[in-house]
């Protein structure tokens, strides 16, 4: 039989349950007063406050430092990497079906845009075989050099709106990552090679697909803002024993100081991507 001290205790219990989230008695909110609870609210609203205004002040010390037009720190990457176009390192088409090959001639197609003369006639007719350099007076904006889409001749999308896709021999174009400062020396080109017995013939635009100096060097995205890389077109001459094998195309940047042997980086200086015509 419980005793009376038992049957109190249990009277009690719910009570003293309250009573730890608000207890009426003393005015106690989660075991804090009203006092209680402001004080510490103040404290943590000052403390975040300090806290703001320290990573504020860091920040803006921290771009006070910063060049709008030349990065304070740059990765050292001795030599530009290769990219392609279309976009892709696997390409494989029926030339006899134009829906099979049509997003290769969208993404060139979309891709030359910013070469088209409407585009370029802002630019600059600078000197072949010279280094544009800035020149004093010029202020920090660098002037871009024009380079015109039809530079690019049959790979350029003017006379053949297919880039040779129908006809089984596609083009591809090739250029160079840009660098802020990158000055190649001797007379940097595109030497693309096909891994296979019989050799295939290939055609390159601008002549013997040459990157002129006078390309060089840019100088940043806000510095050179009408600035746009110039490109190596590369049209491939398949026949039809070429057809239906997926052929390995080796590409690269030789004649310069640029590398393009580095084992541990296959992109650096040379790409290499895989072509397959069907007939």
């Amino acid at each position: 039989m419980a005793s009376t001290e038992d049957k109190a205790a249990s009277k009690e219990s719910p009570s003293s349950w309250k009573d730890s989230i608000y207890n009426p008695r003393t005015g106690e909110l989660l075991g804090r007063t009203a006092g209680s609870w402001a004080l510490i609210l103040l404290f943590y609203l000052v403390f975040y406050c300090f806290l703001a205004g320290m990573f504020a002040l860091t920040m803006w010390v921290m771009l006070l430092t910063l060049d709008d037009y030349v990065p304070k720190y740059r990765d050292r990457i001795p030599s530009p990497g290769l990219a392609i176009r279309p976009n892709s390192l696997d390409i494989s088409f029926n030339r006899s079906d134009p829906q099979k090959y049509s997003q290769y001639v969208r993404n060139l197609e979309s891709f030359l845009q910013r070469y088209n003369d409407t585009e370029q006639e802002g630019n600059t007719d600078c000197s072949p075989g010279e280094y544009t350099l800035r020149e004093e007076g010029e202020g920090l904006s660098q002037k871009a050099c024009r380079f015109r889409r039809a530079l690019l001749s049959f790979c350029s999308g003017l006379s053949d709106t297919n880039f040779g896709y129908h006809e089984g021999k596609p083009c591809v174009l090739l250029k160079m990552n840009r660098i802020i400062g990158l000055k190649p020396s001797g007379d940097p080109y595109i030497n693309c090679t096909v891994k296979k017995e019989n050799p295939i013939q290939m055609h390159y635009f601008p002549k013997e697909g040459r990157f002129d100096k006078m390309y060089f060097p840019y100088y940043g995205k806000k510095a050179h803002e009408n600035y746009v890389e110039p490109l190596v077109a590369v049209k491939l001459l398949f026949t039809k024993e070429d057809y239906n094998k997926e052929l390995a195309v080796e590409c690269k940047v030789n004649g310069s100081n640029l590398l393009n042997n580095d084992d541990r980086d296959k992109f650096l200086g040379r790409i290499t991507f895989r072509i397959k015509v069907v007939e």
